[in-house]
């Protein structure tokens, strides 16, 4: 027993050296492919490569009638022409198979020589192939040849390498010594030179046409031409497209909410309503009350609202938005008719009794759908009950 365990991790430690020394392979090679071009020919160039095997024999120790065993490969590999190539692989086994009944645990060495088989080129990321050729491997103290057979897969990293996949089926011409076994390999390659490419001859481009008399429209005449006048009708500035400013803001007076009035572009080129002002009609709005369940203005509301026809007198220039809220309490589609009701009594007091001209101002109800606190308790939904006024030039 104690022979046994040693032996096998002997075997275990065999193989990671093995292991080890295939990983620094690959990356001692890497430096090889740092000049490498993107599907440099249809054929493939000289490679060389290293992959790691699972080689399938029969067994009477398993079940499934088989067992694996790991290995390892060194190889070469080279295009023939765009559809066949040929390579020469070494491959190392780690593995106990013997039908020689004192056979001991060994490591096999296998050289063989093999044909692929392409439908396409080299030229084309992933490629199936077919694989055909003559082993020759130490078998139970005798070389015993066998014949490879089987389809793998390569794909193909930009020149610079190969990756294949590979299953192939290995008829034994010993059966003797040697049991037809399934071998699989996973690969890669790198080149060791790259195959010449004849450089695509591309004929020089006709001579471009004489170009045409380009006849520049500008129908306002402000130097601007009409292709890329905004305003093309009307004398403007370069600056703002060929548009109009009349103010002096440096917004156009298309887009201008007050065109004879400097303002800020922030405010859509109107002055900014002063902090003090918004102040004064908002404490008003607060103080607007109507009757419970219906649009009739309270006498407590008449006093904010007449201040706030005052303001707007004042500044004929403001305009003033009113918004009419409720709570949640009740059907939508009632909350929402009151809602359009109120703002609209506010908008008839303004206008009536307030004298302002009804053109600045404009009345929407909106129910329940903008609270400003918590429908649940009674102060949010008292807050939410509301009309809110928001100036604006």
């Amino acid at each position: 027993m104690k022979k046994t365990t040693f032996a096998y991790f002997n075997k275990i430690n065999y193989m990671v050296k093995k292991i080890t020394n295939l990983v620094l392979l690959l990356v001692a090679m890497y430096p090889l492919v740092s000049f490498a071009q993107d599907f440099e020919s249809a054929r493939k160039s000289p490679q060389i490569g290293a992959s790691i095997n699972l080689t399938r024999f029969p067994s009477t120790e398993f079940t499934n009638g088989g067992k694996f065993d790991p290995g390892y490969s060194l190889f070469f590999w080279n295009g023939i022409n765009n559809n066949v190539d040929y390579s020469v692989r070494y491959n190392g086994l780690f593995s106990s198979y013997t039908k020689n009944p004192n056979g001991k645990d060994a490591y096999i060495n296998e050289l063989e020589a093999s044909l692929h088989g392409r439908l396409m080129g080299d030229n084309h990321l992933f490629q199936p192939f077919a694989t055909i050729g003559l082993g020759v491997g130490k078998y139970s103290q005798t070389v015993v040849p066998y014949i490879p057979v089987g389809l793998g897969i390569q794909a193909n990293m930009f020149s610079e390498g190969y990756l294949f996949l590979q299953a192939n089926y290995r008829v034994s011409t010993n059966s003797s010594k040697l049991d037809n076994n399934g071998f699989y390999s996973l690969g890669y390659t790198v080149p060791i030179s790259h195959r010449a490419v004849k450089p695509k001859v591309v004929p020089p481009p006709p001579p471009p046409p004489a170009p045409p008399v380009v006849v520049v429209k500008d129908r306002d005449g402000d130097g601007v031409p009409d292709s890329l006048d905004e305003c093309p009708d009307v004398k403007g500035l370069a600056a703002l497209h060929g548009c109009p400013d009349r103010d002096g803001d440096g917004i156009n007076d298309e887009e201008d909410k007050c065109p004879d009035v400097p303002g800020v572009k922030e405010n859509f080129g109107c002055p900014v309503v002063k902090a003090e002002v918004v102040k004064k009609v908002a404490a008003s709005a607060k103080s607007i009350l109507f009757a419970t369940g219906s649009d009739k203005l309270l006498p407590a509301s008449f006093k904010p609202l007449n201040d706030v026809s005052a303001i707007l007198k004042e500044d004929t220039s403001l305009k003033l938005d009113i918004e009419g809220n409720t709570d949640n309490t009740g059907a939508e589609n009632a909350n929402l008719l009151l809602s359009q009701k109120r703002a609209k009594a506010v908008f008839e007091y303004l206008t009536t009794k307030g004298g302002v001209d009804g053109s600045r101002l404009t009345a929407e109800g909106y129910g329940s759908t903008k609270p400003v606190a918590d429908n649940k308790t009674a102060e949010g939904r008292n807050l939410n009950r509301r009309v809110e006024l928001k100036l604006k030039y």
